[in-house]
């Protein structure tokens, strides 16, 4: 990490039980992926002097630090949607890079699913009525009805269509099929996509993430640890963020996303080029966040999205493997899902991917890999550069 003295690596990941988890609490969630996570570096919980976490507890992270008898001397709980974790990430890194603490634990838990199919909580169609969104929220402008809007802004204006946007869909289900921990892994077609049931123009059911439950962790220690892990280190070479907007008025092209900020930012600050990179976790709400940050990421020209998602280039076996593990489509989402994104990319760079271990031409593991969240509509992002030795 070149933002300080210190390099700041990956030590340990893990996910909790994710799916369906009925009988648990998000605290359980947090707590399991935490220990899992610590467990698979192999590194004391005393080692841990910063926390980070979001999304839950009236003092969040306070009350999740307590239940896991931490005391962190550095904390962050910035909330800026699925895009959270890449940016604490980075602040993390800072962090550790600048000597304001040795090992940093990143945790997030959610009961999402359980709680709706118990009736302690309904569907979000917003994120609520006050300040700047008192002037959408009248007129129904729902979540989902603001990323079919995007969604349809890139088709008229570049020619995407329909079947473009079904096939990333239907690759993250073909990725997920070979995924252990997937929540959904039957094959689907693009007409299985076409021919469900409408949710918001354009965009049919399997168009949108599934709803799971599940937690994760990513803890992140200075270059002096790694010695002491089990784990091979998983370097952070570049980080990046940026904040776009929070109405869709105040949005000036909605055929641009945040990661064209974001990705510029990592790219830069890690030194490479985005024809170096072996493979992609991109946030995945939706279908076409997926092609759209593909472009904004530099993979494509922008309004080529739809013609580069074809042929199958996402798959594990493809040219440019993306969201190896499922995605929000298929695998799990049980929230704001950014942190399984860096889960995934640690475990494909390690060489634990199992049947979908993405391989280079030369028949290695991976190299280097980027890690892109994005928060709200396209309010957020933040894009982490990963690489290993």
């Amino acid at each position: 990490m070149k933002s300080g003295n210190r390099k700041v690596a990956v030590t340990g990941v893990a996910l909790s039980d994710c799916g369906r988890v009925d009988d648990t609490t998000p605290y359980t969630l947090h707590a399991q992926a935490a220990r899992r996570a610590l467990a698979d570096a192999g590194l004391d919980r005393s080692l841990v002097d910063g926390f980070a976490s979001a999304g839950l507890g009236t003092l969040a992270p306070v009350e999740v630090a307590e239940y896991l008898g931490l005391r962190p001397t550095w904390v962050d709980s910035t909330s800026v949607g699925g895009s959270t974790w890449e940016v604490m990430a980075a602040h993390a890194a800072d962090a550790i890079a600048a000597g304001h603490a040795n090992a940093v634990l990143l945790v997030y838990g959610s009961t999402a699913r359980a709680d709706i199919k118990a009736g302690r909580r309904t569907g979000n169609l917003s994120f609520g009525a006050r300040g700047p969104l008192q002037f959408e929220v009248p007129y129904g402008h729902t979540l989902i009805a603001k990323y079919a809007m995007a969604a349809r802004r890139h088709m008229i204006e570049h020619g995407t269509t329909i079947e473009q946007l079904a096939e990333v869909a239907v690759q993250a289900r073909a990725n997920a099929a070979l995924n252990p921990e997937a929540m959904f892994r039957e094959p689907i077609t693009v007409d299985d996509v076409l021919s469900g049931p409408l949710i918001a123009d354009p965009f049919t059911k399997l168009h949108c993430c599934i709803r799971s439950d599940g937690g994760a962790a990513v803890l992140l220690a200075a270059d002096e640890y790694v010695r002491d892990c089990r784990t091979p280190p998983v370097w952070i070479l570049g980080t990046g963020e940026h904040l776009s907007h929070a109405t869709m008025s105040e949005w000036p092209d909605f055929t641009v996303s945040p990661a064209a900020v974001s990705g510029r930012l990592a790219f830069e600050r890690a030194g490479v080029r985005p024809a170096e990179i072996d493979f992609a976790e991109i946030y995945d709400a939706f279908t076409y966040m997926t092609l759209v940050t593909l472009e904004d990421l530099g993979f494509c020209a922008k309004g080529e999205g739809g013609a580069f998602v074809e042929k199958g280039r996402l798959l594990v076996s493809g040219e440019l493997p993306v969201n190896t593990d499922g995605g929000g489509l298929s695998a799990q989402h049980p929230g704001m899902r950014g942190l399984f994104l860096l889960v995934e990319a640690v475990r494909q760079l390690r060489g634990e991917g199992g049947e979908r271990q993405v391989r280079r031409r030369d028949g290695e593991v991976p190299r280097l890999g980027v890690v892109s969240g994005t928060g709200g509509w396209f309010c957020s992002s933040g894009t982490v550069v990963l690489g290993r030795n």
